[in-house]
């Protein structure tokens, strides 16, 4: 089950409007195997893509060194959808590197960026796909 407040779950999807037509992609850290999301970090989708996202491999890298410094691991990689439901395509498998992430995916399709909304969490581990629930929450215990 992934947790999240309510701010960082809005930022998530924010960011998601925002991008609306290209997809959105960024990360949210949180202290080494704590598997709290904490830090929101909204990434430049490299490939300015409605159907497809990139990390700008500079941007990573900096990312990667930033959260070593901090001591913290992504706990959520998120992107999101603009054409299709939130369920992760062939490519965001294939992509999916981080065993312990939630993957998080925010469809935008029906919305033109500004209506409903789709908001799902998956755990992908060597190609397998399973949704998790996720639970909102005002702040962590």
């Amino acid at each position: 089950m992934l947790t999240i407040t309510q701010a960082l779950y809005d930022q998530i999807v924010e960011h998601s409007r925002a991008d609306h037509p290209d997809e959105a992609c960024g990360v949210v850290a949180g202290p080494v195997g704590s598997g709290r999301p904490e830090r929101f970090i909204p990434m430049l989708n490299a490939a300015r893509s409605p159907t497809f996202y990139e990390f700008d491999s500079g941007d990573l890298l900096k990312l990667y060194r930033d959260m070593d410094d901090r001591d913290e691991e992504p706990v959520i990689v998120y992107h999101s959808h603009t054409a299709t439901e939130a369920y992760p395509s062939r490519t965001d498998i294939s992509y999916a590197n981080e065993p312990n992430a939630h993957y998080v995916l925010v469809s935008t399709a029906d919305t033109d960026g500004a209506g409903p909304f789709q908001f799902r969490s998956y755990s992908i581990v060597d190609g397998v796909v399973t949704e998790e629930e996720v639970k909102v929450v005002e702040a962590y215990e």
